[in-house]
């Protein structure tokens, strides 16, 4: 069997869309199975809507999932080459010249070349779909080029993937009709024609095709500036309509080349859900170490030490950097600053009880504390006080701890106080807490 040579082909009228990146994944991961290459091949031919700027952002955006490739091209730089074989089949006979009216301009004639068509049974094998068959009669002579020298789409890929001995082409089933055209195109050149492998498509969470009108983000780079991991883009982009034929849902791109087979490719359309993509970028940000945690989401504050204290709480309370973030600068913002709180708001929930007196009876315990103490060591010493306060049947548990934890945080939302004083530490949790009484003095 002749080496695996795959290709990633986009084309740069637009973003990264999460389907192309699916197509990549899929043709990398074949590729490196076998030990083939991959080349990419950048189909910039469309000369009106093609941009530099889509094309680095989809190099860009691929090279962030971790995908590489072995040979690069732009579709643009094969002209004088698609010109060559196009000559060639209009002398072969294969393919004509033919004057006709321009479509795009009235009344103005133009030579377009079409393709001889032999109007007969065409049978292909895809490798996820079984043998599939069309009728070519239908297509008629077909047009394969503007002019001599600008071949359409169909013949400028065949020429491509023959120069560049492409095996395989594994592409969306929406170009399953493109085939036989192309196979057509194949046989006139010559060329060897490659296996097929057609993916399903990615469906919206209503099992339409998926679109901005679902209002599902199609752009990668859009996920990736939400503070998703490329490591949770593949691993969830790599099951969207492939299994391992086991329950394992948990890969890196490592494990995926491994493991890895057209067999494991369904036929049916896969689903796209948010909330499960939240749940496997979850997963993976719980397993870097604290430090990468705060380097890859791009993490800052005033107080680098306390920071660090907080990722444990971060990694169980976010799914994206942009909801550790948010936390940060929110919820979590009186890990950084003294809070600012109102005489009113201590009191509110006091339910009988003095709020001072209560929280006068945390000091003494709260000094005995043990320098970083975790949430478990804190809940253990100041919890016994909420629980006595339970018992005397004046305002239960949160007659003192709703005082406490807002003179920690400032804030009518907030974590609970023993993680509050674990984070900020004891000498900063008194400090605090002289505060409130000092306010309640007045």
């Amino acid at each position: 069997m002749n080496k695996v040579v795959t290709r990633i082909p986009p084309s740069p009228t637009g973003r990264l869309h999460i389907g192309t990146a699916r197509t990549a994944l899929f043709n990398y991961l074949f590729a490196r199975h076998a030990g083939g290459s991959v080349v990419f091949r950048s189909e910039d031919t469309d000369r009106a809507r093609s941009k530099k700027e889509y094309e680095d952002e989809i190099i860009e955006g691929l090279h962030w999932l971790g995908l590489s490739w072995d040979a690069f091209s732009r579709q643009s730089e094969h002209a004088p080459r698609h010109r060559e074989l196009l000559e060639q089949i209009v002398a072969a006979g294969t393919a004509y010249v033919s004057k006709e009216e321009s479509k795009m301009e009235k009344g103005k004639m133009v030579e377009v070349v079409r393709l001889k068509n032999p109007g007969r049974s065409i049978t292909f094998h895809d490798e996820i779909r079984g043998d599939i068959t069309f009728d070519s009669t239908e297509l008629g002579d077909f047009v394969i080029a503007r002019a001599i020298d600008d071949p359409i789409y169909h013949f400028a890929v065949v020429a491509d993937d023959m120069d560049a001995d492409i095996t395989h082409v594994i592409r969306g089933e929406d170009h399953i009709s493109n085939t036989t055209r192309q196979i057509l195109i194949q046989e006139a050149l010559g060329a060897p024609r490659p296996a097929y492998a057609h993916l399903p498509l990615i469906l919206d969470e209503k099992r339409a095709k998926l679109s901005k009108r679902s209002g599902t983000v199609l752009s990668l780079h859009d996920y990736r500036d939400e503070g998703f991991l490329p490591e949770a883009m593949v691993n969830y982009v790599a099951l969207l309509g492939w299994s391992p034929g086991t329950d394992e849902e948990h890969f890196s791109l490592a494990e995926l080349v491994k493991r890895f087979t057209l067999e494991g490719v369904q036929k049916g359309g896969a689903a796209w859900n948010r909330e499960k993509l939240l749940s496997v970028n979850q997963r993976w940000m719980r397993e870097l170490s604290d430090t990468d945690f705060i380097a890859r989401g791009a993490l800052e504050a005033v107080d680098e030490k306390v920071l660090r204290r907080a990722v444990p709480l971060l990694k169980e309370r976010t799914r994206t950097f942009d909801e550790a973030r948010e936390l940060l600068s929110g919820e979590l913002s009186c890990l950084f600053s003294s809070p600012k709180f109102s005489r009113e708001a201590l009191v509110a929930k006091e339910c009988g009880t003095p709020t001072k007196p209560l929280l006068q009876t945390l000091l003494v315990p709260l000094q005995d504390l043990p320098d970083n103490a975790t949430p478990e060591i804190v809940k253990s010493v100041l919890m016994p006080l909420a629980d006595a306060e339970e018992a005397r049947g004046k305002g239960g548990r949160g007659a003192l701890l709703w005082p406490f934890r807002y003179a920690l945080s400032g804030q009518e939302k907030s974590p609970d106080p023993f993680t509050l004083v674990s984070l900020i530490g004891k000498e900063e949790a008194l400090a605090r807490v002289k505060k409130a009484i000092a306010i309640l003095e007045e």
